[in-house]
């Protein structure tokens, strides 16, 4: 059975510390902060993100440097026979292509998986890989496995503000404007390698009605059903402790036989979003894990 070591990045939401406890190492994502690199949880704490966010620094993300990167890897592989590797979706980011790249020079040693998570859903990815490292599955097979799964997940974000989105480039100014204006709230979705608008609500109770209602959607006509409590159900939000409070018993009121575990979207998603955003998702239990 080969030794088989598991790597992520930040973007997953898992912290350093985090990923001591669970016997992984984690990519610190770096971001450039009015022209200063700062690296996730390294010499970037949650609280001086959005605080610099207020502020109303420039901040943009970036890629793993190759040399960290491939420093990693080289660690792992001397006391593991493979890793596997799993970054933020490709539609996302191009460090997963790179990755990739970087990855042809270890001789079939290093496996990159581009199942297109982000945040809690690729957290259940590195989850699952672990498990599948216990059964005794080698990297290619895990790597195989969690590409076949991608679909398997669904987000949805209910935006505080469009002024972020407007600030990358995502939503031209005027419609942030008339967005502002009329108090909309847009629902994004994140399924697979695209991030899209999915809805709008005008008010806070609609556009939580409407990530609840999409995620039943989701899980009765894709995932099993409800019944049947074959998927992980996450409440999520976007440093707004408050009102995630009642929205998380909100969602675990809409969905009483599944626990719902809660977290916080991962800096790289809060970079476009901005904080006030609430947040849900899904993920289809492994079939490789029941």
């Amino acid at each position: 059975m080969p030794r088989v070591a598991v790597i992520t990045d930040s973007n997953s939401g898992i912290t350093q510390m985090d990923g001591k406890n669970m016997g992984i190492d984690v990519v610190p994502m770096p971001f450039s902060i009015d022209e200063k690199t700062y690296y996730e949880d390294i010499n970037l704490t949650r609280e001086e993100f959005f605080q610099m966010m207020a502020d109303d620094k420039e901040i943009v993300t970036s890629q793993p440097a190759p040399g960290d990167l491939m420093d990693l890897w080289d660690k792992a592989l001397e006391k593991n026979d493979q890793v596997v590797y799993i970054p933020m979706s490709s539609g996302l980011s191009g460090s997963c292509q790179n990755a990739r790249m970087l990855a042809n020079d270890y001789n079939g040693r290093v496996f990159v998986v581009n199942n297109q998570r982000i945040s809690v859903t690729q957290k259940r990815s590195v989850q699952d890989a672990l498990a599948l490292v216990e059964k005794g599955y080698d990297a290619a097979r895990i790597r195989d496995i969690l590409e076949k799964e991608r679909f398997d997940a669904s987000i949805y974000i209910m935006l505080d503000t469009l002024k972020h989105l407007k600030k990358g480039g995502r939503v031209t100014p005027a419609a942030a404007a008339i967005g502002t204006l009329l108090r909309i709230k847009p629902v994004l979705q994140i399924k697979g390698e695209r991030l899209d608008a999915f809805s709008k609500a005008r008010t806070l109770n609609q556009g939580k009605s409407i990530m609840i209602n999409a995620i039943h959607h989701d899980i009765d006509t894709q995932f099993g059903g409800v019944d049947k409590g074959d998927v992980w159900l996450y409440a999520v939000h976007a440093q707004v402790p408050e009102a995630f409070s009642v929205f998380k018993k909100e969602v675990q009121d809409a969905f009483p036989n599944i626990p719902a575990e809660e977290g916080q979207l991962s800096l790289s998603v809060c970079c476009h979003i901005g904080p006030g955003a609430l947040a849900m998702a899904c993920v289809k239990k492994s079939d490789s894990l029941k």
